[in-house]
């Protein structure tokens, strides 16, 4: 089945297909990712940026090097959900490498691997060699619900005023660049 791009969609629509998708692993050739928006999940008592990124990443179990969640507000940033076992996750790699070298000096990047172990979770990291930047492992699922992910690869482009967006499914270097242009812009 192709799928056409779609509008953003709330976080219950995408919990959903969440549920129904679960085991999915990005898009296939033939189907077209879906834009989500990641709309916080409840509203924390201190409403502050700082405070919900602190929040979603609170409970998050770091990979491979120290990452705190609040360096996130008020910055244009960039959180990759990847699994380990994901092939179009491996295959995106290299670009997401090229990318991060190319914008760090604007964009905050994060990886977030989920749906498997942490030593298969540092294997891939290994594998990949993106290294580069820090990940964070999503055991129990909780930052991949907050920001409305549902499959893998997909990308959550967090703008300085606190305005996400997600895209379920994998992005080449060009269409990265493209969407970190006008993120920076």
């Amino acid at each position: 089945m192709t799928h056409g791009r779609r509008p953003p969609v709330r976080v219950a629509a995408a919990a959903l297909l969440g549920a129904v998708l679960l085991a999915a692993c990005g898009g296939t050739s033939d189907s077209q990712p879906i834009a989500a928006a990641a709309p916080a999940a409840a509203e924390p008592a201190d409403t502050s940026a700082a405070s919900a990124f602190t929040q979603v990443f609170a409970s998050a179990t770091t990979i491979d090097q120290p990452f705190d969640g609040a360096a996130l507000a008020g910055t244009d940033a960039v959180v990759w959900f990847w699994a380990p076992w994901c092939t179009l996750c491996r295959a995106e790699a290299p670009d997401v490498n090229t990318i991060v070298e190319r914008y760090d000096d604007r964009v905050t990047f994060v990886g977030v691997g989920g749906r498997g172990a942490i030593d298969e979770m540092q294997g891939f990291i290994d594998d990949t060699e993106t290294g580069g930047l820090p990940h964070v492992a999503d055991l129990d699922g909780a930052i991949w619900q907050a920001f409305g992910v549902y499959a893998q690869p997909a990308f959550a482009f967090i703008d300085d005023d606190g305005t996400i967006e997600v895209f379920v499914g994998g992005l080449g270097e060009d269409a990265l660049a493209e969407r970190l242009d006008a993120l920076t812009a």
